[in-house]
């Protein structure tokens, strides 16, 4: 075995994973508590931006790193891939925790995915998502039924 394939075996071995699902409120500055089982990847901050189907991602360093890369490898790929790049990185902001152990959403975020007083907070492997309980409760729903009924 290579010596590259070796590292990069060990990288996929130590990856941070997130799983489970969490609600908490969201305060009048627009400040939630991060689980503390997600909490501990994020001690050197991390990245939130605007994500798929009305949510926002949490992202550790390392993973938005990967995420900028795809996306800048997709942004040769002519005009409109460019402008979502744009568009991605003109909505991602950079994250820190408070003394209390909560993150401050900006407005604009909060806009995005409808956040006002509750959060549900979902790991989603690579990444932590934000979500609306109004919008992420019937998508879990359905798909639970769906689970349900075999397909």
């Amino acid at each position: 075995m290579a010596r590259g394939s070796l590292g990069e075996k060990w990288n996929q071995l130590t990856a941070v994973r997130f799983f489970g699902g969490y609600e908490h409120s969201i305060d009048q500055k627009g400040r939630t508590f991060l689980p503390a089982k997600f909490r501990v990847a994020f001690e050197m901050g991390g990245y939130l931006s605007e994500h798929h189907d009305g949510c926002l991602a949490l992202w550790t360093p390392e993973e938005f790193d990967n995420q900028l890369a795809i996306r800048q490898q997709e942004s040769t790929q002519g005009a409109e891939s460019r402008n979502l790049m744009r568009l991605w990185a003109q909505s991602s902001v950079q994250i820190e925790f408070d003394k209390q152990g909560r993150i401050m959403i900006p407005q604009r975020l909060r806009d995005f995915a409808k956040l006002t007083d509750h959060v549900c907070i979902n790991g989603a492997v690579d990444r932590v998502e934000l979500w609306n309980p109004q919008v992420w409760d019937p998508i879990r729903h359905s798909v639970e039924d769906r689970l349900r009924q075999g397909e």
